[in-house]
């Protein structure tokens, strides 16, 4: 029994160093954020959180199934369904259990940062490759301008004095702290307190900080011609596309995914139920285009509720159309790059699919029959027979150059995609079961799906606190927090970071001692 457990032993290595080969020729890269750790080490492929497994659960259990016998490349599928009405009902509409090899979508492209940055670049160097000076002096006149006809109004407010420019950084720079302290209240800095900091402290007063805080805006008024429920910070974002887009070339592999911009953790776990009750539902949805091998977001997508409309946030999460305009508007710069695109169950259909192809963009997508839509699928690949077959095997039915595919493993899932061909084999390896056969577009779905939810893990950990209770104001710092996010992952790829190895943390209170303008230039370990 020993020999045998040792043999195991031995076996587990070269299973990881196989697996390792492979997924590095799917490109993925590994500790975007330079932390150890049992969430950071490793390929994430090995350990995918448990959100994306109740996830992957919940895609495969959510509905009756029917599946035939799985089958190897190129052999009839014993499964399908036997009555003809069905088997010619299918190929009519196109599908068929004939297999034909497709080569990969070429990419010749090569993707990373646009720029070289210099090695003695600093934090708020990355940042301002996003939110530059302009944007942040557009702030100061916009915040002058709303406090001007703010007093006009409501009476003057002998307090309040113009921002300047440094004060606007200075005030940046005290919320974005709360992504690293993930301290609830920014005015906790000025306390006496746990979260309190002297030295950052007494760059600015807490009763300026304050007055700050009322009058900020980044649109003072809206215009005749505005209809947009953000208008309020919507020229931010177009601001923040146009940097993201200039300074960096996204690899060929992408992912369509809400983030995580949950309550923090820290405060669901300390605060009281009345606290909990207090707090306001978001009204707004945000999705992201997000670069599969660096972790870099590409573009950001925010749909507001704006009432009980169709197009409102309840409508968003039950339609698939609804998804499938969030997709469109995040792919509207894909078009012609030969991109591969993977997509969740709620985007995921044969029409957007078929869509997005003509344009030059390639998908590979998970399906639920609860979530997708399913109009145009063969009926017999979404159901399964009471027995279930063996683990790792599968059925594929194609139409044109897309591969509907049902595989086994604890379950059925189902995957579309005109991205990868039907004939070529992957595997699946896990740590105590081994190799587990499935077709490559499975593994390079699971490979690259759960390298997101490993860098959501670590991203969710440094997103900013402060919780104000307007929307657009929400909209606005989750905007930061990725900005932040993606000025890290830009330093990490650069030449700065073989200077001075900053962890995320550390770069976060090193962008705050910047834009704070201290000179102290050692961050706390």
């Amino acid at each position: 029994m020993a020999e045998g457990g040792g043999a195991a032993r031995r076996r587990a290595p070269a299973l990881l160093e196989a697996a390792r080969a492979r997924y590095e020729s799917l490109h993925i890269s590994d500790d975007v954020f330079g932390e150890s750790g049992p969430d950071s080490g490793g390929n994430p492929f090995y350990s995918t959180s448990a959100a994306s497994r109740s996830s992957s659960a919940a895609s495969s259990d959510d509905e009756p199934e029917r599946l035939g016998p799985a089958r190897g490349p190129g052999s009839p599928a014993p499964g399908a369904p036997t009555a003809q009405e069905s088997e010619e009902d299918e190929a009519g509409a196109g599908w068929s259990s004939t297999l034909r090899d497709r080569p990969p979508p070429r990419f010749e492209d090569t993707g990373g940062p646009t720029r070289k940055m210099p090695p003695s670049a600093s934090a708020v160097d990355f940042f301002q490759l996003f939110v530059p000076d302009n944007v942040l002096k557009n702030m100061v006149v916009q915040t002058n301008l709303y406090a001007k006809k703010f007093q006009e109004r409501f009476g003057s407010d002998g307090a309040w004095v113009d921002v300047t420019l440094p004060e606007m950084k200075a005030f940046l720079g005290y919320v974005i702290s709360t992504s690293t302290s993930h301290c609830e209240s920014v005015l906790s800095i000025w306390s006496g307190g746990f979260y309190s900091n002297r030295s950052l402290a007494l760059v600015m007063s807490q009763a300026r900080f304050e007055k700050i805080l009322k009058y900020f805006h980044v649109v003072a008024f809206r215009s005749s011609q505005t209809t947009h429920g953000l208008y309020k910070v919507q020229p931010f974002l177009d601001s923040l596309q146009s940097g993201f887009d200039s300074a960096f070339r996204p690899s060929q592999t992408q992912v369509l995914h809400e983030p995580l911009i949950d309550e923090d953790p820290v405060f669901i776990a300390t605060c009281t139920e009345r606290e909990l009750r207090k707090r306001k539902k978001r009204k707004f949805s945000l999705w992201v285009r997000q670069c599969s091998s660096t972790g870099f977001i590409i573009q950001i997508y925010v749909h507001l509720k704006e009432g009980g409309g169709p197009d409102g946030l309840d409508a968003l999460k039950n339609k698939p159309q609804l998804h499938s305009m969030v997709a469109r508007s995040l792919c509207r710069n894909a078009a012609g790059k030969n991109y591969i695109i993977f997509t969740g169950p709620s985007i995921t259909s044969l029409t957007l699919f078929e869509e997005f192809e003509k344009q030059g963009i390639y998908c590979c997508g998970l399906l639920s029959s609860r979530k997708s839509d399913c109009t145009g699928l063969p009926p017999s690949m979404l159901s399964s027979p009471a027995t279930p077959p063996a683990r790792g095997q599968h059925s594929i039915r194609m139409k044109g150059s897309m591969s509907l595919i049902c595989w086994y493993n604890k379950g059925h899932f189902r995957f579309l995609t005109n991205a990868y061909s039907p004939m070529q084999q992957g595997a699946i390896i896990k740590r105590r079961s081994g190799e587990i056969p499935c077709p490559l577009a499975v593994e390079a779905f699971a490979a690259h799906l759960s390298y997101i939810c490993k860098y959501d893990d670590k991203y969710s950990k440094y997103f900013i606190s402060h919780k104000p209770n307007k929307t657009w104001q929400q909209v606005f710092w989750f905007a930061v927090s990725i900005a932040v996010n993606n000025a890290y992952i830009l330093y990490k790829m650069s030449d700065a970071y073989h200077v001075k190895r900053y962890s995320r943390a550390q770069f976060g209170e090193r962008l705050v001692q910047e834009l704070l303008g201290l000179e102290d230039t050692s961050p706390s370990l």
